[in-house]
Parts: structure tokens; C-alpha cells; sequence
């Protein structure tokens, strides 16, 4: 099989990047080691910059979020009891969307499939070659068969455990990483959401976010030990503590349900330069992770494939400016939602070795923060996107 480019990964990344690259008249091949209907079971984040937001729009798969997506005009932070209100609108002239990771990955392989454009899926063994030359190949084992791919160039759009990174020479990569203490847990239920707007809580006891999907499908986080083990947090155990960190007014209005998912993840700050060997792009997960609390994962990525499908489309129109500043452009995209990322984790959650100084700290921030429109404007900026 021969292609332009060969995308690893059919994630949000990976489609869309394919649906990008498709737009632009040039052929791509998508493969992926897992299921269609594993990569549609993982349970992501959902809260998407205007920047991701026209992604899809220029890519032609924006109809159902454009029917569906809530529009949020701010978020809510919580700190000693009380509510206070980041008005994104108001200091931007801009907003999110909240429309579930699923729902986009959904919409993207229906557009693929309706384009008739060719995914591989449960492809074993998949490995990458010839990158750092002219004549990239991507393998893979399918039914007993070894099948090769040759294209112009690989996107490695394959997440932190993917090959595409694995097989880049360790000598050619500088890694930065930070790994947070504790861990969120989820909860997902057919609930109605607590609030109209997102709710960010700075509790003693640890942090909680009150979130949604639908205007009927909420999903809740709390702050817990790496260590916890999931069959402890019945679901009425879940609700309660949660509660306990809810203003009391709030909490009188949570309704609460039988979890439909329930899981533990690690908080991690994760960064690989560059994001280019040779023909090798990297993108996404493959190449940065941010603590889920600035909600930037899936905008990176999609900024990411943004930045690379006009490098590849302006490529075979005869210039090559994008692709030589690809890496440069996308890290300092990436550190600098690596920056609000951090920052909010930190501003936010309880870490036990900051003791009752770092508390203090946190509170003479966050009450600096609610009498200071500039700082609010600051993090707001941060908060809808910072320009491409």
C-alpha cells in the first residue's frame, strides 16, 4: 500500500488529523492497534477551545456539535465555601464548549467512514521505519499477514505507550516530566449536572471538579491517593465525599446516581522535544501530557494536527516552511498550556508535603485572584486557548 501520509493512531488526534489532510486533497492512511469500539469506550475530558471548535468545522465534522455542544460563557472556582465566577466571555470575547472527547472521536470516524477513506484497525505489531530517510514505512501484522505501507511522511499520533516515540533514538530526545502525588478519581452517571458552568473546588480535604457531558450526563472528579483502590469508592461513598467538599448550599443540590464509569487516573506533566525526526512527526499524547485540570489535552492535540496538516498541505504545494517549523511552533503552543496547567494543579489540589504554609499560600492567591480583574483576564486568556 502507498500514501502521502501514514497517520498511527486513530484517536481524536489521528482523525483528525486524516479529516484535515482530507480536506486538503491529500491521501492519508490511518492504522491503530486497538478496536474501533475500544477507542470509542475510553472516557475523556470534554471541554473544547473556539481554536479545536473550527478544527472541526474546517474539517467538515462539526454538525452534532454545533447541535449539541453547551456553550459556556465561564467557570466557577470554590474556595472556602464560597463560589466565585471566571467570566470568560466578559474578558476575552470568547468561550468553550463542552461536548464529550467520545462524542468527537464518534463524529470523526462516522466522516471518515462516510468519506470512505481507509483506517486500519486492530493492527498487531505495528512498527515504523525509515524515518530519518526518504522512504518511510509503517508495518504492521493483520490476519497472519505482514502488510508494509510506504509514504512520504509518518504522524505519530499513537498516545504516551505508542511506537512512534519508542523508535525514535533516545540520544535524539530531551524529556521533561513532573508526576503529581495523587490522582483523580471519576465518577460518570445519567445526572443532571450540579450547575450550568463548571465547578472547580479547593477543599481541605482535596480538590473536586463538578463537570458534564449532556445537560443529562454529568461527570465528577475528586482528589485521592495514587494508592486508593478503586473497589473501596462505592458509588455512595463517592457522592458523600463529595459533598463533604461542596459548599453546603451546593451540595444540597447534587443529585446523585448509579455510576455508569468509575475510574483512577495519575496526574503527570509530560514533554518531548522536539516533535520532528526526520519524516517523523509527533503529535498529542505522543508527545506532551498535561494534568487534566486545565482541560488541554485534547486541545493540544488538536492544535498540533492543526499546525502539521497545513505544514504537509503547503508541502505538496512546493513550500516547506511549516514542516522545518512544525516542532517550534507546536512547543511553544505546548509550554505554555504546560505553564496554566501546572499552575492551576497547583492552585488548586492539596499536596501533603506544602503542609499548612502551602495552604496558606493557595489562599492568599486565590483571594488575590477574586479582587484582581487582571488576573482574572490572565487566567481566562489561558483558560479559552492562546492563539496558534
Amino acid at each position: 500500500m502507498k500514501t502521502q501520509v501514514a497517520i498511527v493512531g486513530a484517536g481524536p488526534a489521528g482523525l483528525l488529523l486524516g479529516a484535515l489532510l482530507h480536506h486538503y486533497g491529500v491521501h492519508n492512511v490511518i492504522v491503530e492497534q486497538r478496536s474501533a469500539a475500544y477507542v470509542l469506550g475510553r472516557i475523556r475530558a470534554g471541554v473544547l477551545e473556539q481554536i479545536t471548535v473550527d478544527l472541526l468545522a474546517e474539517a467538515g465534522v462539526d454538525a452534532r456539535l454545533r447541535a449539541e455542544g453547551l456553550p459556556h460563557d465561564g467557570f466557577e472556582m470554590c474556595f472556602g465555601g464560597q463560589r466565585h465566577r471566571i467570566d470568560l466571555f466578559g474578558l476575552t470575547g470568547k468561550r468553550v464548549t463542552v461536548y464529550g472527547q467520545t462524542e468527537v472521536t464518534h463524529d470523526l470516524m462516522d466522516a471518515r467512514t462516510a468519506q470512505q477513506q481507509p483506517t486500519v484497525y486492530e493492527a498487531q505489531d505495528v512498527s515504523v521505519h525509515g524515518f530519518d530517510g526518504s522512504a518511510p514505512r509503517v508495518r504492521y501484522r493483520q490476519d497472519g499477514q505482514t502488510q508494509e505501507i510506504e509514504c512520504d511522511f509518518i504522524a505519530g499520533c499513537d498516545g504516551f505507550h505508542g511506537v512512534c516515540r519508542a523508535s525514535v533514538p533516545a540520544a535524539a530526545l530531551q524529556t521533561f516530566e513532573k508526576v503529581y502525588p495523587f490522582g483523580w478519581l471519576g465518577l460518570l452517571a445519567d445526572v443532571p449536572p450540579l450547575a450550568h458552568e463548571l465547578l472547580y473546588v479547593n477543599h481541605e480535604r482535596g480538590f473536586a471538579l463538578c463537570s458534564m457531558r449532556s445537560q443529562t450526563r454529568s461527570r465528577y472528579y475528586l482528589q485521592c491517593a495514587l494508592d486508593d483502590d478503586i473497589r473501596q469508592w462505592t458509588d455512595e461513598a463517592f457522592w458523600a465525599e463529595l459533598k463533604r467538599r461542596l459548599p453546603a448550599e451546593s451540595a444540597k443540590h447534587l443529585v446523585t446516581g448509579a455510576s455508569l464509569e468509575k475510574s483512577i487516573a495519575p496526574l503527570r506533566s509530560f514533554v518531548t522535544e522536539p516533535m520532528r525526526f526526520g519524516r517523523l512527526f509527533l503529535a498529542g499524547d505522543a508527545a506532551h501530557i498535561v494534568p487534566p485540570t486545565g482541560a488541554k489535552g485534547l486541545n493540544l492535540a488538536a492544535s498540533d494536527v492543526g499546525l502539521l496538516s497545513r505544514a504537509l498541505a503547503e508541502h505538496y504545494r512546493g513550500r516547506d516552511d511549516g514542516i522545518e517549523q512544525y516542532s517550534q511552533r507546536a512547543l511553544a503552543r505546548v509550554w505554555k498550556a504546560e505553564r496554566f496547567s501546572w499552575w492551576f494543579t497547583s492552585l488548586m489540589h492539596r499536596f501533603p508535603e506544602n503542609g499548612a504554609f502551602g495552604a496558606k499560600m493557595q489562599t492568599a492567591e486565590l483571594d488575590y485572584l477574586f479582587g484582581s480583574r487582571a488576573a482574572q483576564q490572565v487566567v481566562a486568556e489561558n483558560y479559552v486557548g492562546l492563539a496558534l
